[in-house]
């Protein structure tokens, strides 16, 4: 990635929040917010190629990366939400305005924030893409059925079964196979480049066993049969959804589409879940689209 320097933010509860700001430091803002388990690197693909004319700010959530590590009990939506809140004030200047873009978890930190921080949005934003995310109810619409082992069974049970065994396995054991064979099951489209899946493997398991298991145990109990709403979201928003996507299949970014109040564009790229780094110049490409329309009505 390209050169970058490091901000501190604190979220509201003190937790840091290690953030990099990419690019020239007069560009148009991109702010980035990642999947669960994930860091910034997952970013890479779009940082190199926005960071060359825009300010791209990237943060790691907490827990994950190098950001703190709360105790439990500060793991949930309104967290992410008001997390994102303080990325936004401390790299933002006053009146500034950005595009958000989120994935799968970080697309429902965007959507939190919006909900709760409504009479923000068109202050702050002014446009949003939610990539390979959800608004809820993800154990309905997880795709493990044939996933293999100890970890079959119904979708409830299997998603339950799948955050047990993440909480578990200790951050070191990287070559751990099980964990491989799922991640490369689930997170990775099936066609993608082997570098994409051992990268995958190696954040999901670098993240700390308590944020992997109380994130975890938030998307499938907090947002079981329940969904974040939508109705603030009022700035241009692009949805892009991965064809092959088995953690949040596309009928959860068509489910988006659907509801947002100002949809710009809504995508289907062939890929998995991770369409942010098996299909790179495309998902650039719609988002360099969003950003030149919020920037030529900002």
């Amino acid at each position: 990635m390209p050169p970058s320097r490091n901000v501190d933010v604190r979220g509201p509860d003190g937790t840091r929040l290690h953030t990099q700001v990419f690019g020239p430091d007069d560009g148009y803002p991109i702010v980035l917010a990642h999947g669960y388990t994930c860091a910034i690197g997952v970013w890479r693909e779009q940082i190199a190629d926005l960071a060359r004319d825009h300010k791209v700010i990237a943060y790691d959530h907490r827990g994950h990366g190098r950001s703190g590590v709360p105790a439990r009990g500060h793991y949930s939506l309104n967290h992410l939400a008001a997390d994102l809140q303080a990325v936004l004030d401390t790299t933002l200047q006053p009146g500034q305005k950005a595009v958000l873009a989120g994935h799968s978890m970080g697309g429902m930190a965007v959507a939190a924030w919006s909900e709760r921080y409504a009479h923000k949005v068109a202050d702050r934003a002014d446009g949003v893409a939610l990539i390979n995310s959800s608004t809820g109810d993800v154990v309905r619409q997880i795709d493990l059925l044939n996933t293999q082992g100890r970890l079959a069974g119904g979708r409830a049970v299997v998603a339950q079964r799948v955050v047990r065994h993440l909480g578990r396995v200790p951050a070191v054991r990287i070559a751990h196979k099980p964990t491989a064979r799922l991640v490369s099951d689930v997170v990775v489209g099936a066609d993608a480049h082997p570098e994409v899946h051992a990268l995958m493997h190696n954040v999901v398991l670098s993240t700390h066993r308590i944020p992997r298991g109380e994130f975890g145990r938030m998307l499938v109990e907090k947002l079981d049969r329940k969904h974040i709403r939508l109705d603030a979201l009022t700035v241009p928003t692009l949805v892009i959804g991965g064809a092959a996507d088995r953690l949040l299949p596309i009928g959860a970014s068509y489910r988006i589409a659907e509801l947002t109040p100002n949809l710009f564009d809504s995508v289907v790229l062939p890929g998995g879940h991770c369409t942010i780094l098996e299909y790179p110049d495309e998902v650039n490409r719609h988002l360099r689209r969003l950003i030149d329309t919020a920037t030529a009505s900002s």
